[in-house]
């Protein structure tokens, strides 16, 4: 695709980036009545219903069973189910800004996975100099001591650290599916997987008919199913449908910068000194990684 994107899908881009961006704050108000397993349930239950919705709608059917569902069922785990779970209990103990900071190791966590399990994306002094600084700013956000003397905060840290990579491992994961299927098909079969996973084991752990939320958290939890997770992957499956890869991964350096800025505007966190630094340190690890990563496209 080597012509200009247009303003349209700049416009869409960037949108993107402030739904996704935006799950940060909403996560953090809703995990502080209901449990991060029955959140991430609540969300994809209403997320499968929008996506099954806008599939029919468009005369359109989920793909028919057979191997690829094995697929499917691992891209739910890893891009849906055990990344929203570890995002939303991480959020239980420290900020959405500092979440949102570490996940903008998402993509250095896909360059390096990338280099053991796909052909074509092997490591280069580049790359392996761009997963150097990125894990320097990750050094200084949570700390040099907390490397040596885990305590509760760093375990919370840890986790929303998890969820970036599996989030990678499922891009991986994705990279080896099969071309030619439909990207809205595939997209609500994940999620429809994530909610399978989900839904018994929240009945389970959390007794969600027992539960009280608060109005906020609520509200916070249908505005993920809706936004983040549903409007979200259409978003995101159209532009990956037109645009390709390259073009969408500009948006791994606006989401961690507006999920600060929600978390100072909405919540009032502090951003500090340490957590700025941080940012840019691993943004500049982002872009050094990626500088022969996306020529070789």
């Amino acid at each position: 695709m080597a012509d200009r994107p247009s303003l349209r899908h700049v416009i869409l881009l960037l949108l993107l980036a402030i739904i996704w961006s935006s799950a940060f704050t909403t996560i953090k108000v809703a995990v502080s009545t209901i449990p991060p397993l029955t959140l991430v349930a609540a969300r994809m239950v209403v997320a499968i219903i929008l996506l099954y919705a806008v599939l029919r709608l468009k005369g359109m059917r989920l793909p028919t069973m057979g191997r690829e569902w094995t697929a499917f069922f691992l891209l739910g785990l890893t891009s849906n189910a055990i990344p929203f779970f570890l995002i939303s209990w991480g959020e239980v103990g420290i900020d959405s800004g500092k979440a949102a900071i570490l996940m903008a190791i998402m993509p250095l966590m896909t360059v390096g996975l990338a280099h053991f399990f796909t052909e074509s994306d092997r490591m280069t002094l580049t790359k392996f100099l761009g997963l150097v600084i990125g894990f320097s700013g990750i050094v200084v956000l949570v700390g040099p001591g907390a490397l040596a003397h885990l305590g509760e905060r760093t375990i919370f840290e840890l986790a929303v650290a998890g969820g970036a990579i599996f989030y990678a491992i499922s891009a991986v994961l994705a990279r080896r599916l099969p071309s030619g299927g439909d990207p809205l098909q595939r997209g609500t079969a994940v999620t429809l997987c994530a909610a399978v996973q989900m839904v018994p084991v929240s009945l389970i752990m959390d007794a969600p008919w027992a539960l009280s939320p608060s109005a906020p958290s609520f509200i916070s939890a249908l505005y993920l199913g809706i936004f983040p997770t549903g409007i979200g992957a259409i978003i995101y499956f159209h532009l990956i449908a037109e645009r390709g890869t390259t073009f969408f991964a500009l948006i791994n350096y606006i989401i961690p910068c507006l999920g600060v800025v929600w978390g100072v505007t909405f919540l009032g966190e502090v951003l500090t000194v340490q957590a700025l630094t941080a940012l840019g340190i691993i943004l500049g690890g982002v872009f050094v990684a990626n500088l022969s990563f996306g020529r070789q496209r």
